[in-house]
């Protein structure tokens, strides 16, 4: 406590820009990643979607939903292809 006491007055506010550019720099790294990683994808609400939900949507709609669980699937695909060989290597 003798040290706390001992700095001069107007300290914590250096305390605090400290821990302000800690969150900066976190917040954009998550940033990065969630822009490297597609998480900003606006199409991905159509991945809710099934077969039930056909006659409840537009022809376009329902088509755009196909594309991108296509695209979504082939994503994954070449994921669990990589994981794979990482593993592969790894041994």
């Amino acid at each position: 406590m003798n040290f706390m006491n001992s700095l001069g007055d107007g300290w914590t506010i250096y305390l605090w820009l400290v821990a302000g550019g800690m969150i900066l720099i976190a917040c954009a790294y998550w940033m990065r990643w969630a822009a490297k990683n597609g998480q900003f994808n606006e199409d991905i609400k159509y991945l809710v979607f099934t077969e039930a939900d056909r006659p409840k949507m537009k022809p376009a709609e329902y088509a755009k939903s196909r594309e991108v669980l296509k695209e979504q699937e082939e994503l994954r695909v070449k994921f669990l292809e990589q994981q794979a060989q990482s593993q592969i290597k790894s041994k």
